[in-house]
């Protein structure tokens, strides 16, 4: 089934609808949005992804997410992307965005947060595993996990936020 998506430019203006498969295969800027789960203690939900996905199979990652669907704000995309893949509601926050130039396809990165009550029940066919882990502890498991690459630039640019 096709998903449509915004091709935007450099600015994250819209020039048109494509699909999101040739986005990728063409390289051209589309949108992202991600949340950062977090429980009432404040700590990160970590998630490995299915070993039969198809993009990055098997890999760890802090962000939950995926493409913003035309017509579709990224806060609104988030929210739903939380609801597909890890099977809960939650009103999300928005971070920040930035220009990934992502290992498959460069695209506009929003990062939202969203605080989890009660116990997730994801979709085994997005979410293998998961665990709630401290913040502090997120380097020293992407310096030993595989993780999505671009995750980890992610991060980066959400601790600078902070610090």
């Amino acid at each position: 089934m096709a998903e449509w998506v915004e091709r935007v430019d450099e600015h994250d203006r819209v020039l048109g609808v494509v699909e999101r498969g040739e986005a990728i295969e063409r390289r051209w800027l589309h949108r992202v949005a991600t949340v950062v789960c977090r429980d009432a203690g404040g700590r990160v939900l970590v998630h490995r992804r299915p070993d039969d996905d198809s993009r990055f199979p098997g890999a760890y990652n802090w962000l939950l997410g995926g493409g913003v669907e035309a017509g579709e704000e990224y806060g609104a995309a988030a929210e739903r992307e939380l609801a597909e893949e890890l099977g809960t509601a939650a009103p999300v926050r928005f971070r920040f965005k930035f220009l990934c130039d992502g290992v498959v396809s460069p695209y506009w990165l929003a990062v939202h947060e969203a605080v989890i009550t009660g116990t997730p029940s994801p979709d085994p066919g997005e979410v293998a595993w998961w665990e709630w882990v401290e913040e502090e502890a997120l380097p020293g498991l992407m310096a030993r996990w595989p993780f999505v690459p671009d995750s980890v630039e992610a991060f980066a640019r959400y601790r600078e936020l902070d610090g």
